[in-house]
């Protein structure tokens, strides 16, 4: 492409060659055409099946895939970071390497990037499935009907803890690259940083669109790189690995607060609270002491502070996560979409 194109897909590829195709797939039979596809490849045993399918696609849509293999093992944050670096398109559209895109995806992310002044991330409607893409899970949708955050403090509290989840998670490229930064590396949420950077001095963006799709019961693939090594387990969450993960967010919600001189942190700390099941429900199949350890811990984080975290954590252990799932489902598909639990409010646009 000689031109800077409106959008760069990116995608951090490590192992899970099998997956690579049917998410290739799907992008490539998007009904728009602004747009490259950036692979990063990170080092892993199947960098060779991971080359072979990249250059299958290559062969077949010439021009339109670029792909490069880092001569280290970054880790995830460090492979977000090169993605960045390396991408030529207005804004970066992320997704993991076993997910899929949603036909029509980019012609609706394109058209908020064009349409919505300053847009600096958007903060996509997904949804989960197990073995078939057409038989959706549960959907998660923040907003019935789209919803803009204009820059600052506002925007920052209800980008962040949304942003967790990178399938279809958008962001301006050059305000990110501007924010490069290894600090975080480790982690695996340096784009909560990003995120939280730029909503800074640009606004975000709720679609109600279904953008993408996470595929479940991939196991993790982290704890392969230096920065990882130790904080996570490969093929495995651990409770260890949770609460680093959970420290994680809180560091970063702190650095980004003494960066921007906003005050973001306790707004962020009792969104966290307020959305706090999956933290909790992830380890609830614990042997009730580490379960019960497990909890504390994140209580002793400042969770404590919100009433539904102890809701979540006791109807945990007397019900189970599955039920609790069933109703949660049940609730958001009632209301259309994830229930507002002290979210800030914004504006219909």
């Amino acid at each position: 492409m000689n031109t800077r194109p409106l959008l760069t897909v990116c995608i951090p590829a490590y192992n899970r060659a099998q997956l690579l195709a049917p998410l290739l797939n799907s992008i490539v039979q998007q009904d728009f055409q602004d747009f490259e596809i950036l692979i990063c490849e990170d080092g892993s045993p199947e960098r060779d099946a991971i080359r072979q399918v990249t250059e299958n696609f290559s062969a077949r849509y010439p021009g339109r895939i670029r792909y490069r293999e880092n001569a280290n093992n970054l880790g995830y944050d460090g492979n977000i970071r090169e993605l960045v670096e390396c991408s030529r398109g207005q804004f970066c559209v992320f997704m993991g390497n076993d997910d899929l895109l949603c036909p029509g995806a980019l012609s609706s992310i394109a058209d908020i990037a064009q349409r919505i002044d300053d847009c600096g991330v958007i903060v996509r409607t997904y949804a989960t499935f197990d073995t078939d893409p057409s038989i959706h899970k549960q959907v998660f949708r923040y907003y019935a009907e789209e919803h803009v955050f204009p820059a600052g403090q506002s925007a920052i509290a209800a980008g962040y803890r949304r942003s967790v989840v990178i399938p279809g998670m958008v962001i301006k490229r050059d305000a990110a690259a501007g924010f490069s930064t290894d600090r975080f590396d480790g982690t695996l949420l340096y784009q909560l940083y990003l995120v939280g950077m730029i909503l800074a001095h640009h606004s975000v963006v709720f679609t109600p669109n279904i953008i993408a799709l996470r595929r479940d019961g991939t196991p993790p693939d982290f704890g392969n790189s230096a920065a990882e090594r130790g904080k996570f387990v490969p093929q495995n969450q651990t409770p260890a690995s949770s609460l680093h993960f959970m420290h994680g967010m809180l560091d970063i919600a702190r650095y980004i607060e003494i960066q921007t001189g906003m005050a973001v942190y306790n707004a962020i700390r009792a969104d966290i609270g307020a959305y706090s099941y999956p933290i909790l429900a992830i380890q609830a199949k614990q042997p009730l002491g580490v379960f019960l350890k497990y909890g504390v811990s994140l209580a002793r984080l400042g969770f404590w502070r919100s009433p539904l975290f102890h809701a979540y954590f006791t109807g945990l252990l007397l019900v189970g996560p599955e039920r609790l799932d069933r109703l949660i489902i049940w609730i958001k598909n009632k209301l259309g979409h994830t229930p507002r639990l002290g979210a800030a409010r914004g504006k219909s646009s």
